[in-house]
């Protein structure tokens, strides 16, 4: 790929994704491309400069999607980065069981990826709610990418990521999917909602604010400018006394964001 035409897929991503193409990334880019382009017989996929013409001319949403599949990268585990699952279970769920006046709790993991991090939730929410009857805790969960959102919707896993969980919900929340898989089970699916969504919206479309936001290892790839406005934004989607949480590696500036500080990577709208 010439650098000049490089250059102008980084712009583009930028823009519409909010995700940062260093030149570094160029052999990614090309790389990602090129399964895609390989796979498929369609003229607009037949090239890098077919595909960018594509990009600009398509108005359905269509060029779109197939270039955020190509770029994210779906990289997620059950029970990541455990502290905060910890903190979500001991301090974050008795906090909204007591000071939920409507008894509901709305969760939102606004980057799934392919639905580890959004079943770890539903799982340690069930367990808690387990004998709370009249709640409300179904849980939001997006992603920009639809092969990420299918994979989550299946709910079907490698048998091997059953080694790094509690018995008790291999027991409950899992059943046989073939010799060497497993699926969560249509109920606890049921509890999630999964939905297409870019973070790079002008303006999020939810009619009520959250009480949890995790997003997590997403901001890694966005620049300043762009993390602050994000952040701004989940400030506004909480509700008063509503826990975020980011990944380990990325901070928030409290200077622009009235967020507190709860612990490493958890901030609260006080």
């Amino acid at each position: 790929m010439q650098q000049q035409l490089f250059e102008k897929f980084a712009a583009y991503v930028e823009a519409r994704f909010g995700i940062r193409l260093p030149d570094e990334k160029k052999t990614l880019l090309e790389t990602r491309l090129f399964k895609l382009f390989s796979s498929s017989q369609e003229p607009e996929l037949a090239d890098e400069e077919s595909f960018f013409a594509y990009l600009c001319q398509d108005q359905s949403g269509r060029a779109d999607n197939i270039l955020a599949d190509a770029i994210t990268t779906n990289h997620t585990l059950f029970m990541r980065e455990k502290d905060h699952f910890a903190y979500f279970s001991e301090a974050v769920l008795p906090y909204w069981a007591e000071h939920s006046p409507e008894r509901d709790l709305r969760t939102w993991c606004a980057a799934c990826s392919t639905g580890e991090e959004a079943y770890t939730l539903a799982m340690l929410i069930q367990d808690f709610f387990a004998l709370k009857t009249g709640w409300d805790v179904s849980l939001l969960a997006t992603d920009l990418s639809r092969e990420a959102l299918a994979a989550a919707r299946s709910g079907s896993y490698d048998r091997h990521v059953l080694r790094e969980l509690p018995v008790s919900w291999q027991r409950l929340y899992f059943q046989p999917d073939g010799a060497e898989r497993v699926r969560i089970t249509d109920a606890l699916r049921a509890q999630i909602i999964y939905r297409q969504f870019n973070l790079m919206e002008p303006h999020f479309p939810f009619r009520r604010r959250f009480h949890v936001i995790f997003c997590r290892n997403v901001m890694i790839y966005f620049d300043a400018p762009t993390r602050e406005a994000l952040v701004r934004k989940f400030y506004e989607f909480l509700e008063p006394g509503g826990f975020l949480f980011i990944g380990h590696s990325e901070v928030i500036d409290r200077n622009t964001v009235p967020f507190a500080y709860v612990m490493p990577s958890v901030y609260r709208r006080m």
